[in-house]
């Protein structure tokens, strides 16, 4: 069962009166329940703009978007809000955390929007947070705890009103290395564990390496779309060879 279908999707962006560049040129792409799916690809290759078309924050000027049947591109706006908050869940670079709540607050956000009971956003809270091994820092404000919890409370937040994916727009970006490790993990804990599909745009190939298959853009086109077929080490290994088949400076993968 597919929980995306996407179809000939295109977009393209104007510069200036004269001057416009096309970023997503007819892309299809499929993604069933349950999978875990990376796109690479140089800067500027649209992995973001797809992302973001793919998850209601943008729009595109063709094809089709169905969310598990529905049709993304033709839904309301208000109904379309709604949507996103009932059935995906974000997490981005930035954390988008609030500094002005502690991470309890933070990642209840979402039920109190939904206007859930306290007792059931306590209970789901503690059963995320306890799942991405942070149950010990509820009550921390935001200065007091690293970029890699920011990221996991991230991750909690997404999770609570048990989304059917999760979109994830370089959720590395900020994070040393060990960091990067345990967010990967986590996210691989909540897919085993959760059954949540898991759609992340990343430069980082070590990244996406723990991911089951990944996608590869150049020019809003895929160019190649490759799954794990043997141990992580192998696919780290193959992702790289394909991306110097793409080309681009070292620096953007």
């Amino acid at each position: 069962m597919n929980v995306l279908e996407i179809e000939n999707l295109e977009k393209t962006y104007k510069l200036s009166k004269n001057d416009k560049i096309k970023v997503l040129r007819g892309v299809n792409l499929k993604v069933e329940k349950g999978e875990m799916v990376a796109i690479m690809g140089p800067s500027g290759s649209g992995k973001t703009t797809l992302l973001n078309i793919l998850s209601g924050i943008d729009c595109a000027d063709k094809g089709s978007v169905l969310f598990n049947g529905n049709d993304l591109i033709n839904m309301s706006k208000s109904k379309l809000a709604l949507f996103r908050r009932q059935k995906m869940g974000l997490v981005f670079q930035e954390f988008n955390l609030i500094d002005s709540l502690n991470i309890k607050e933070n990642i209840m956000m979402p039920m109190i929007l939904e206007k859930k009971e306290m007792e059931e956003m306590e209970s789901k809270t503690q059963e995320i947070t306890r799942l991405l091994g942070i149950s010990d820092i509820l009550d921390k404000d935001m200065h007091e705890i690293s970029g890699g919890q920011k990221q996991r409370a991230a991750i909690c937040r997404a999770l609570v009103n048990e989304p059917d994916i999760i979109f994830a727009d370089e959720p590395t970006g900020n994070l040393d290395s060990k960091s990067t490790k345990d967010v990967i993990n986590y996210l691989n804990i909540i897919n085993e564990n959760l059954g949540t599909s898991v759609l992340m745009v990343t430069h980082d190939s070590f990244a996406a390496s723990y991911f089951k298959r990944v996608i590869l853009l150049k020019d809003g086109e895929i160019i190649s779309d490759i799954s794990k077929k043997s141990s992580r080490k192998e696919f780290f290994q193959e992702i790289l060879d394909v991306l110097s088949l793409i080309g681009g400076d070292s620096d953007e993968f």
